[in-house]
């Protein structure tokens, strides 16, 4: 069931613009790495909408990195109308600094997380190493890559997910579970700073064994090399769920809080669900999803809930001095 704001956001699409409107507006934005090539094509699917809507011509800029760089990047002036980041605790860092409200993730239904992903494995042709969960992870010379937590949302994922595993399979033992992530970490050849830059170190810088990588992101990699490289889904993960929010102050001073806001929106019409599902993302209509034509792996998926939420996981394990920066030794 969506809620109020999220139904005043939809009535927002359907306001005709008045005979004084602008005939065309532009928006910016500041999103994480790996979205670069959904949002290519959900901008021109939006874009046909609102035109139709409105008469009016919208075109949207696009910035990609790591979730928390950019996340600074918008508090450090960078104009964004519009962020979609990998995680809530980025945006929360924006309404800190003021330029959106703190009870932003309600202005949309699910938290504001219009899809949701997970963390995978992709391995090279063959499976050489194989690699089917996440105890394999430890064998003596194996190489993974992952993305630096500081900087990539996705590679908080990661951490979270790997974390999770140690948990889980040391029946809740912390310090085992620290053991386990610590060890992980030691295979570790290089961060890159954001999801994408790790793909790109393992596909085509030719580096590492296995790539810890958001589900979407992998299937991108399949694609785009085919026969190349192999899936591996673990048996327990995270449910990543990316989040979206109007930067407010930003879209106010621009004009551009009606677009702004109907732009989010409209990534939960069917139309864009099924878009974001065959650009690997998991759409929350479930019928939608039942349609989709990337078939999604069953596995069990927990919840950042249980790491406390967003503030208590990035105080725990990501801040200066926590659980990363203990278990971490850089090559």
């Amino acid at each position: 069931m969506r809620g109020p704001a999220a139904v005043l956001a939809a009535l927002v699409v359907l306001v005709p613009l008045g005979a004084g409107a602008d005939s065309s507006v532009k928006i910016l934005n500041v999103s994480y790495d790996p979205t670069r090539e959904f949002y290519a094509a959900y901008n021109v699917l939006f874009a046909k909408y609102w035109k139709a809507k409105t008469g009016q011509d919208v075109t949207i800029d696009q910035s990609h990195g790591g979730s928390g760089a950019q996340a600074r990047a918008v508090t450090e002036g960078l104009d964004a109308d519009v962020v979609t980041l990998a995680l809530a605790y980025d945006i929360d860092a924006i309404a800190k600094a003021k330029l959106l409200p703190p009870d932003w993730a309600a202005k949309f239904p699910d938290n504001a997380s219009p899809y949701t992903s997970t963390i995978v494995f992709l391995v090279r042709k063959g499976n050489p190493r194989h690699v089917r969960d996440w105890n394999d992870l430890l064998q003596p010379g194996i190489a993974i890559v992952t993305a630096n937590p500081k900087t990539s949302g996705g590679a908080r994922w990661n951490f979270l997910a790997a974390y999770n595993y140690g948990l889980r399979s040391n029946h809740y033992d912390d310090a085992k579970a620290r053991a386990y992530v610590a060890a992980l970490y030691r295979a570790v050849p290089v961060l890159d700073s954001g999801s994408r830059g790790s793909t790109t170190t393992f596909t085509e810088r030719g580096i590492g064994d296995v790539l810890l990588a958001w589900e979407n992101e992998a299937l991108l990699a399949l694609k785009e090399h085919p026969g190349e490289y192999e899936l591996v889904v673990p048996k327990t993960s995270v449910l990543a769920e990316p989040p979206v929010a109007v930067v407010e102050a930003n879209a106010e001073k621009h004009g551009t809080t009606q677009v702004a806001a109907a732009y989010l929106d409209y990534l939960y019409s069917p139309a864009a669900q099924a878009l974001a599902c065959t650009y690997g993302y998991r759409p929350r209509n479930n019928a939608v999803l039942r349609g989709c034509t990337t078939k999604f792996a069953a596995l069990d998926l927990t919840s950042i809930e249980k790491f406390g939420g967003w503030q208590a996981a990035q105080a725990r394990f990501f801040a200066e001095g926590g659980v990363f920066d203990q278990i971490y030794q850089p090559h």
